[in-house]
């Protein structure tokens, strides 16, 4: 049995990792989650600020190279593997490239079902968040509040702006059943 997938994408400091650890805790079914940050965390060091990989610039403007995309590839095909072993999986990905990064992911699909969820939050809100945190480039989610929407279509959308983590969980949720 073919497990299904959830993509996930919102902005830095948007609040997908939490509204994701709510999910888990509310679905009947058991959902495993990756996302954008642990794929770049499993990255070589000397990828971290690299042309070839990954370089966040000082007003947190996020650069990639073409050896991260095809380390980026090879991890797509391998989340797709998973839901086509049975398992449910959530990704937490930040569409730097707005519909074409959505496309990287229906293309690595195939027939795997895939349900499309859009975080929004309000890029003052999302700043706010990002200076609370600590550990973000200053100025990545106002950045990507919007940028990251731009061109891409979903089954659901949420504003965390001004709504629980849960809450959002929880219209994700509905569209599931």
């Amino acid at each position: 049995m073919t497990g299904r997938l959830m993509v996930v994408n919102g902005g830095s400091s948007s609040g997908k990792s939490g509204m994701i650890r709510c999910l888990q805790a509310i679905l009947d079914e058991r959902w495993l989650t990756f996302g954008a940050d642990s794929f770049v965390e499993a990255m070589p060091a000397a990828m971290q600020a690299s042309d070839d990989g990954i370089h966040i610039g000082p007003n947190g403007e996020v650069v990639v190279g073409p050896e991260f995309r095809r380390l980026e590839a090879a991890w797509t095909a391998g989340i797709v593997a998973m839901c086509r072993a049975g398992a449910n999986v959530v990704i937490d990905d930040v569409f730097l490239g707005g519909a074409t990064s959505q496309q990287r992911w229906r293309d690595a699909a195939g027939e795997v079902e895939i349900l499309w969820v859009g975080v929004h939050c309000d890029p003052e809100v999302a700043a706010g968040r990002e200076l609370a945190r600590g550990d973000r480039a200053v100025g990545m989610a106002a950045l990507q509040a919007t940028l990251v929407h731009e061109g891409v279509s979903y089954d659901v959308e949420v504003d965390s702006s001004h709504m629980e983590a849960l809450d959002c969980a929880r219209t994700i949720a509905r569209h599931l059943k």
